[in-house]
């Protein structure tokens, strides 16, 4: 099965979503990958989804990626007497660590380590940023702290509401007691890609990959405005990144999200890691088969700017039309990149290789086929590094990666423009050529006459070793002569 566009779909599993039919049927109308958001899935829930997609994967026989998105940590108010109160413009409010149920004038913020890096003129949001409030003074003694704040932006607060601190480094590492068990049952279950929630520092990511010792791969969601301050940091350890931009909306001022995706989306191309854009994109579906005129724009934007992938959260999650909104996405993919201007736009984002010989090998294979008639690019790859640095060229001409390695294959399945191929590591020369040839036929990206591109290593079977481009025209049987 081959998708004819290069931006990968990655759809949510949830209620809507949940049966292996369902599955099979958002991979046939365009998923590459699957998300399971663990902030609602159980431990046993997370094996029966993983069990089930690796069964669709056998039926549909192509490689799908299967990414964990690990909760982190989750800010949340007390309780109050009455379950909710509502604060009005310029009132005062306090926020501590008494167990009491909480009133118009104050409520317990069950979180001892944010209390105590609170300072004054911090923002505290709650509900989504709905409400609003500046904290004014902080008093802290032995056994009480009791931070004074004011409400900025009125309106109701109810038992548990989440908290947001924008302008506030949280001194907790973004994985909780809970998120190091999720981790161990998704890296127990095969999961291809890890999302960390709520990072702040590069430390948060580390602290992921140290535990996953390459099992899985690591994404960071950017959502937090300390994130944004250290992006460099986080794309040197992530392996990939999420602009998750619901949270990072809420705590930042909603006009400067476009501008940060343009900026994660571009930096990770620069890098060659795949960036994953997310949130309310065809929020609309949820309840309708068809979405708003500003939405198809949102995901036709992410695709012009050359993101690897592109998200469904909520609408093939528990929205009443999954399939059709993965199929939406599809088309909308497909459109994007048959459009005369998107070819312009790709090009003009382009950087310079990096020096290094594997670089420079992924630089000249895109530069031939776009100078050569090229049918496609096949590149044989172990780890998978080789085909995400022909996909940072972003080459007009389609790509094969042919690999050993099922993880690998489904790795890739989040990365622009790579149609990955489970066979068995090359030989030789000729065994490389002939299996080049003969799968790119068979996988419907080439035919006998056509010309071909292969890039590889040698020796074969040693990971890093890019050093080989070789032409060869399939011939009438279906395989490759130099």
């Amino acid at each position: 099965m081959r998708r004819m566009r290069r931006v990968k779909v990655v759809a949510t599993l949830g209620p809507a979503s949940s049966t292996a039919d369902r599955i099979e049927a958002l991979f046939r109308a365009g998923a590459d990958m699957f998300r399971i958001n663990m902030s609602h899935t159980s431990r046993d829930a997370l094996r029966e989804r993983v069990g089930d997609i690796r069964a669709v994967e056998a039926r549909v026989g192509r490689p799908i990626g299967i990414l964990a998105d690990l909760q982190g940590p989750k800010l949340r108010l007390g309780v109050f007497a009455g379950d909710r109160v509502t604060l009005d413009r310029g009132a005062s409010f306090t926020l501590d660590n008494s167990d009491a149920p909480g009133n118009v004038d104050r409520v317990m913020l069950p979180h001892p380590e944010i209390l105590d890096a609170l300072d004054v003129g911090h923002r505290i949001l709650v509900d989504d940023g709905k409400v609003e409030l500046v904290v004014t003074g902080v008093k802290r003694t032995k056994q009480k702290v009791a931070v004074a704040t004011t409400v900025v932006v009125p309106g109701a607060v109810s038992n548990r509401k989440g908290v947001s601190l924008p302008d506030t480094t949280i001194p907790v590492s973004a994985l909780t007691d809970k998120d190091r068990s999720d981790l161990d049952a998704a890296l127990e279950c095969g999961v291809d890609w890890i999302a960390v929630s709520f990072v702040q520092r590069p430390e948060d990511v580390a602290d992921v990959k140290k535990t996953a010792r390459g099992r899985a791969l690591v994404m960071a969601k950017i959502e937090k405005p300390q994130a944004v301050t250290r992006l460099d940091e986080i794309f040197e350890l992530a392996d990939g990144v999420m602009v998750a931009r619901g949270d990072l909306g809420v705590e930042m001022p909603l006009e400067q999200v476009p501008g940060i995706q343009k900026q994660i989306t571009r930096m990770g191309r620069r890098l060659g890691k795949p960036v994953v854009v997310a949130t309310q994109m065809l929020e609309s579906m949820i309840s309708s088969p068809v979405p708003t005129r500003a939405e198809v724009s949102d995901v036709a934007t992410a695709v012009f700017e050359g993101a690897d992938a592109v998200m469904l959260s909520a609408e093939s999650a528990a929205g009443q039309f999954p399939v059709e909104a993965v199929a939406t996405m599809n088309r909308i993919g497909e459109q994007v990149e048959s459009d005369p201007n998107f070819r312009t736009i790709i090009t003009a984002q382009r950087t310079q290789p990096e020096s290094t010989g594997a670089d420079a090998i992924a630089a000249a294979a895109r530069t031939i086929s776009e100078t050569v008639d090229i049918r496609t690019i096949v590149a044989w790859t172990a780890s998978g590094a080789t085909g995400l640095r022909i996909a940072r060229e972003r080459p007009q001409t389609p790509m094969i990666a042919l690999t050993p390695r099922e993880t690998t294959a489904r790795r890739l399945a989040v990365a622009w423009g790579v149609h990955a191929v489970v066979t068995e590591d090359a030989h030789d020369v000729d065994d490389m050529t002939g299996r080049a040839c003969a799968l790119a036929c068979s996988e419907g990206f080439a035919a006998p006459a056509d010309r071909v591109l292969i890039v590889a290593g040698v020796p074969f079977g040693s990971p890093g070793a890019t050093n080989m481009l070789r032409m060869a025209f399939i011939g009438s049987t279906g395989k490759g002569a130099a």
